[in-house]
């Protein structure tokens, strides 16, 4: 048995000139959302009106990377997300800022009892082609 036919390629997003910028902190290792220059809307996801306000006058700013777990799911069905791995945390995370973005959850076992709502979480990336995927981890402690 071919295990390389059964397992779904891991997929790749293609940026737009719309996400580019988005795309290109990634692999720069930054998480970067939009700032509405009207009425200062923190935006996520890449758009190209403020949501808030309907002006064109967005730009992008470097986000913390930091967040706390909204919601989740433990999905135990393959996706090209996970490329055949299962089961895997989607979750929904509030960044510092407001925003809120779904990504997987890694660096913790895909348990309902591990998984505490509110915990909080730091962005890492993963690469994939020309890009890297946002993904979110339990944060390590700050320091003073």
């Amino acid at each position: 048995m071919n295990h390389a036919k059964d397992t779904p390629a891991r997929f790749t997003p293609v940026p737009t000139p719309g996400t580019r910028p988005f795309w290109e902190g990634t692999q720069a290792g930054e998480l970067r959302i939009q700032v509405c220059g009207h009425c200062r809307a923190l935006v996520l996801y890449p758009r190209p009106h403020c949501p808030e306000c309907g002006a064109q006058s967005l730009s992008w700013v470097r986000a913390s990377g930091r967040g706390r777990l909204h919601s989740y799911v433990v999905s135990h069905v393959a996706s090209p997300w996970s490329g055949g791995d299962t089961p895997y945390v989607i979750a929904v995370v509030e960044l510092e800022e407001g925003p809120r973005m779904m990504s997987n959850l890694v660096g913790v076992p895909p348990l309902p009892e591990r998984l505490q709502l509110d915990m909080p979480l730091e962005v890492v990336f993963e690469p994939r082609g020309e890009v890297a995927l946002p993904l979110f981890k339990p944060a390590s402690p700050r320091t003073p």
